[in-house]
């Protein structure tokens, strides 16, 4: 199968051709902003160096959330539109996913492995994996002193960009997983083969764990008089 997998859903923009196990070309920029700029580019690097066309792809790949909430708009709508002008299907996989998997199992050591990425707020989101990477719990948006509840008696391990800044919760025992924390193109590429090319093909949703902190005027928007 031939993959073109994205990611702009938390502070990096990223992109990956695969072709049946193999990463034919690969980018990856940490960025807090600015990934709209820079995604479509990224792709045709990719396409270029591998000397791929669209047409010889199968499907393509993208992070649905949680995440920023710009960032999963730019990635989402990006992947949508170019599987629309290409007619290839779409896969979505969650940036809990793409981290966990991102760890190799020999540093996990048969560790629960609890994800934990920035909500840019007090909360955090968060799921936790068993030592297989099948997901314990249902993503969820959680105050950091709640986390250690969440994650049980069993041994741990920590990864995601914000596993530092929750660390101080659950003691010294607790290992950080190494790397930065942030979801990967080649990644997302990897567990959307795994997962198959949808049937039939339908775009995917974002996973918006919370909603926005932009409301809705209670004017509805209208200018002033």
């Amino acid at each position: 199968m031939r993959l073109l997998a994205m990611d702009t859903a938390t502070n990096a923009c990223s992109a990956a051709l695969w072709e049946d196990g193999n990463v034919l070309a690969y980018r990856f920029e940490p960025m807090k902003r600015g990934q709209a700029e820079r995604l479509v580019p990224l792709v045709q690097e990719v396409l270029e160096e591998a000397e791929f066309d669209w047409e010889n792809l199968d499907g393509l790949a993208v992070t649905i959330g949680p995440g920023a909430f710009t960032g999963l708009r730019i990635g989402l709508a990006t992947a949508r539109a170019m599987a629309l002008a290409t007619a290839k299907p779409l896969i979505g996989i969650t940036t809990l996913d793409a981290v966990a998997h991102g760890v190799p199992e020999d540093e996990r050591q048969g560790r629960n492995l609890l994800v934990v990425l920035d909500a840019k707020r007090a909360d955090a989101y968060a799921q936790l994996f068993g030592p297989d990477l099948n997901p314990l719990s249902e993503p969820v948006a959680a105050l950091p002193k709640t986390l250690p509840g969440m994650a049980g008696d069993a041994p741990l391990m920590l990864a995601g960009d914000f596993a530092a800044s929750v660390a101080v919760h659950f003691g010294d025992a607790v290992p950080l997983a190494c790397g930065d924390g942030l979801p990967d193109a080649r990644v997302v590429a990897r567990l959307a083969a795994a997962k198959g090319l949808p049937t039939p093909p339908e775009p995917p949703a974002p996973l918006y764990i919370r909603p926005p902190d932009a409301t809705i005027p209670k004017n509805g928007g209208k200018l002033r008089p």
